[in-house]
């Protein structure tokens, strides 16, 4: 293990100014020829100490910008038109370049760099896709394959009345403590129904002692 001193923040690693230890193959292979970590000599540790101030706050103003761009692109959905077979399988598969010029397309300054497909995608679908715009700031959006605009309206309408169908649920097992999707969940539902109309169900006016005598005379 060899010590390096990070120039940036590193996921799992440590923050921009932390002096880590590292294998050696990750430092000569990585961060340094990336220039995101410099060995931890002496001579390293008294320039970055100089620089600190102004490596601050370069990566504040970066930080600042990449959240600016993360709120603009909230709940962005990218449509990319692909040809597929009529069980759903591409000819072919999405590639982080792909979302790129989409998303370029579509008026989102971001790069293949910064776009993280954890699998490959290779089916018609909805897939949520990671987007790292600064070491520090990583935001979700959602890349609708499909064979045309149309089919690509169709899915996110479906996927829009599943998870209105699922926050119903979950609202109904909140209320009553049971799993939504069960029949027990009507039956609870069923069962409170009476009693809440019996609860707002006006208690008749008990009749006074003339009232009555009245009645009884005629």
């Amino acid at each position: 293990m060899i010590e390096v001193i990070l120039l940036e923040h590193i996921d799992r690693l440590g923050s921009l100014g932390q002096t880590v230890k590292v294998r050696p193959g990750f430092a000569r292979n990585y961060l340094l020829p990336k220039k995101k970590a410099l060995r931890a000599t002496k001579a390293n540790l008294e320039l970055f100490e100089k620089q600190r101030v102004e490596l601050e706050a370069k990566n504040a103003s970066a930080r600042a910008v990449a959240e600016e761009l993360a709120a603009k692109m909230k709940d962005v959905e990218l449509v990319l038109i692909r040809q597929a077979s009529e069980l759903g399988q591409l000819f072919g598969s999405v590639t982080a370049r792909d979302v790129a010029e989409v998303a370029k397309g579509a008026g989102h300054a971001i790069s293949r760099l910064q776009i993280q497909i954890d699998a490959p995608i290779k089916t018609l679908g909805l897939f949520p896709v990671k987007v790292k715009l600064h070491p520090e700031v990583s935001m979700m959006i959602t890349v609708n394959v499909a064979r045309s605009a149309e089919e690509a309206v169709a899915q996110a309408d479906k996927a829009k009345a599943e998870t209105k169908a699922s926050e119903e649920r979950a609202q109904v097992e909140a209320a009553f403590g049971v799993p939504a999707s069960e029949p027990k969940a009507e039956k609870a539902v069923e069962a409170a129904e009476p009693k809440a109309k019996k609860a707002t169900k006006k208690t008749p006016k008990k009749a006074t002692k003339k009232e009555a005598d009245a009645k009884a005379a005629e």
